[in-house]
């Protein structure tokens, strides 16, 4: 009989995720950056802290920690040669058709639907902010999966800020159908006196 593995707890893989994108020079900033230049068009009283915040709460999801923990870890593996041939040059080169840096990816931004896939798709091809630097990275540093896992983060942070609107917007508009039905049972009740 196998012995039970402890588990690693949630508060170390989170830690680890945060150290992990900031060992690679990824700030929660530079993220939040590319999620407010996405959601500034649709919402004018986005604040970066609304971004951050964000960023931060599809952090907190161990999904995106997993993705991000493995494929910070195939990067560094890759700038240390330390992974076997063919697929060392494959990351090495982050070659053109090697689709497993966008699947991994796409892991995360499945959580956050399909908004969150088709801004992942745009920010894949356009390459803002942070994203742009990880990828065109001159020295040894290997990004081939850190430039997706960013882009794929912001998508879902900017997806999860679309849809929160939303809610906020029905909300207004069941408070202010509720506040004319109230209005309107009050002066039909006053006009009986």
């Amino acid at each position: 009989m196998q012995d039970k593995k402890e588990r690693v707890p949630s508060e170390a893989v989170a830690q680890a995720t945060k150290e992990a994108l900031k060992r690679r020079g990824v700030k929660m900033d530079d993220i939040a950056d590319i999620v407010y230049q996405l959601q500034l068009p649709y919402n004018a009283s986005l604040s970066m802290e609304d971004c951050v915040d964000s960023v931060e709460r599809v952090l907190c999801k161990r999904e995106v920690q997993h993705s991000i923990l493995v494929g910070i870890e195939l990067d560094e593996l890759a700038e240390k040669k330390l992974l076997s041939e063919p697929l060392q040059s494959i990351i090495e080169s982050d070659e053109g058709l090697f689709g497993v840096d966008e699947t991994l990816a796409l892991g995360v931004v499945m959580t956050y639907g399909s908004i969150a896939l088709t801004t992942f798709g745009y920010l894949d091809k356009s390459k803002i902010g942070i994203i742009k630097e990880l990828d065109t990275k001159l020295d040894s540093s290997v990004h081939t999966f850190l430039d997706d896992l960013v882009a794929s983060i912001a998508a879902s942070a900017a997806s999860r800020i679309a849809h929160r609107l939303r809610d906020l917007e029905e909300d207004r508009s069941a408070m202010v159908d509720t506040t004319e039905l109230v209005l309107e049972s009050s002066s039909s009740s006053n006009s009986d006196f």
